[in-house]
Parts: C-alpha cells; structure tokens; sequence
C-alpha cells in the first residue's frame, strides 16, 4: 500500500482495476515477470508508476514467507574472476525483482559455513561460487534453502561448471608446438574443483606430447603468492608455466621481471580465466573465462528451483579455449636455467 499524488493510498488492487487484470497477476508481475509476457508486465509496472504504487516486500515476506532475496557467496571478492559474475548474477535476480547479498569466504570454509548461517533467514535461495566446503557440508546446507553451485560438481545439487578442459589441453598443446619439454603448474587451492580440473587436464595433455610436469602449490591464489614462488619454478629448470589463474601468473611475471628474465624470450607463461590477460605487459596467453555467462546460468538454476519449474541433478557445463597473446614462446637456449636459478637462489 502506498500514497500516490495527492495522498492518496494506492494498493495492488487498484493497480490491478486500473490494468485490467487479476492481484494475482500484479503480484507476478513484479516477483514472477517471467511467468508473464512482456508486454503484460511492462503495462503493469507502468500503471504502478502513474498511480506511485511500490510492492512492499517486507509484507510480502511476512504473508508468503518470500523475502526476495538471494545469497551469492563467493571465495575471495578481490580476484578478477568474480566481479563480472557478480554483476551478471545481480543483473539476472533483479529481472525477477530479486535482490543479491554477497558474502565473501576469503577461501576459508569456516567463513562460508559462517555466512550461510548468517544469510540462511534471509533469503530464499543460496548460490554459492567456488565453494571450499565439503561435499557433505554442502549437502547439509542444501537442505535448508534451495541452492544451486557454480564450479563445484556435487551430485543432485544444480550446478554451472566452467569446464577448462579444453582449454588447458589447447594451452599444453601450444607449448608442445614451440618446443617445450618441461613445465610447471602452479596450482591453485587443494579444495578447489576447478584447480583439480586444470591440474588433470594438463597432467593428461603433457603425457600426450611426453613433457615432463612440476606442480608448485602457494597456499593462495593471488599475485603476491605468484611471486613468490617464482624461485621455485626457476630450480625445477622448467621452460613454461602454467598458473591457476591470471592473477597468479601476473605475480610470476612481476618475479621474472626482478630477476632481469624477459618473458616471452626466456620464459613462457601460460594464465587462466581471461580476465587480465590483455592489460597485462606482454599480454598474456590464457585460457579463456565465462564467469558473467555462469554467473546468470546459476541466478537462473536457482530462480527454476525457487518457482517450482526444476529440480535435482542438473549439471550445465560451459567450454572454453585458449587465447594466444604474447607471453608464449620457443623456449630459451640450453643452459639459460641454470645460471638464473642460481641468481635467484643464492
């Protein structure tokens, strides 16, 4: 109930008279718009404007139990991945006048077990981002509210995965054209479905071309920890690496960079996720990233859930590729290794 020009108090009903149409419809109008045509809902939000009607959506939660609100947890806000997902998610709920509370795990599973028991009474579903809960917390946590996942596979729960397959046998295969015999991965977290994805893929693409593999693991993602591991890759002799994602691999060209190794020249790199690869110096050969298309897949699993229209074991999967960019090259002369890893050691 509102008060339109003059004061006057206007209510769903006199939205619905004024357009011709039943509450029932005013009301999907504005929580289930996908449920109506287009033009219905566009002349209904307009008739609610001209009489200064806004749905009340702490009455609506107090008589139907829905708040209109979804939680979005993702495990750490400050990498490149997950704005863009986020902003697509936010864009998907609000089309059906859902609002997204972000939580940010900062990749601890006792924070992200902490923010769903925060969020839990809030909201009407959950979509949780990269979880680094167990499976069966995962489960539990299902039980409570409707939840969908993205890149997390646990059966009978909704879930968008961003398969990097593809793209990280692309990447290998690149490598095994310039002539690279030897590489490291640098990996990401342990709990991380997509890392164990990479890691496989890579593993199984190098037996292929018979490349001898390393694999560093930092404790996180992130530019400092790229970094810092770069003595490291330097002692395994390796010609390449490959780094969980782009931010770890800018932090390994940074580290190159101290020790006077020019990239691509000396040293090849290969990112993960698209989402610094052209700003970076060189730019940076990467797989590529899908997050904003999974970000509204997953809005989109939780939304069919909450209306009724799906349930169970649905598992979406998004393909990627490689990008080739300018930190990929043959590999540098016999010996070179060597000498710099003796510099950045010593």
């Amino acid at each position: 109930m509102q008060h339109g020009a003059g004061g006057k108090t206007h209510t769903m009903a006199d939205v619905a008279k004024a357009a011709g149409v039943s509450k029932s419809t005013v009301s999907r109008a504005f929580t289930q718009p996908e449920r109506l045509g287009a033009e219905t809902v566009d002349r209904i939000v307009k008739i609610a404007q001209q009489l200064g009607y806004v749905p009340n959506h702490t009455a609506r939660a107090l008589s139907t139990g829905r708040h209109g609100n979804l939680a979005l947890i993702v495990s750490d806000v400050a990498n490149p991945f997950f704005p863009p997902l986020i902003r697509a998610a936010q864009l998907q709920a609000d089309r059906s006048d859902f609002c997204v509370f972000l939580g940010n795990s900062d990749e601890d599973p006792r924070q992200e077990d902490k923010l769903i028991d925060r969020f839990v009474t809030q909201v009407e579903g959950l979509l949780l981002v990269a979880s680094r809960l167990s499976a069966e917390r995962i489960v539990f946590h299902a039980k409570r509210r409707p939840m969908a996942l993205i890149n997390r596979d646990v059966a009978g729960i909704p879930r968008v995965l961003i398969d990097s397959t593809t793209g990280v046998r692309q990447a290998i295969d690149h490598l095994a054209d310039l002539g690279h015999k030897h590489i490291i991965y640098v990996s990401g977290p342990s709990s991380s479905w997509a890392n164990r994805q990479r890691r496989n893929a890579l593993k199984s693409a190098a037996r292929l071309h018979d490349m001898a593999v390393d694999v560093v693991s930092p404790h996180v993602p992130s530019y400092d920890s790229g970094r810092a591991v770069v003595p490291e890759i330097l002692a395994s002799k390796a010609t390449a690496a490959v780094a969980f994602d782009d931010l770890t691999a800018q932090g390994i060209m940074t580290g190159m960079a101290e020790r006077g190794i020019s990239i691509p020249d000396q040293f090849s790199v290969v990112g993960c996720d698209d989402v610094l690869g052209a700003a970076t110096y060189p730019s940076l050969t990467t797989v590529s990233n899908r997050s904003d298309e999974a970000g509204r897949a997953g809005v989109r699993l939780l939304l069919d859930m909450l209306n009724g229209h799906m349930a169970g074991d649905t598992r979406l999967v998004l393909d990627t590729h490689l990008v080739i960019r300018n930190t990929t090259a043959s590999p540098a002369r016999p010996g070179f290794h060597s000498r710099q890893a003796g510099t950045a050691i010593g």
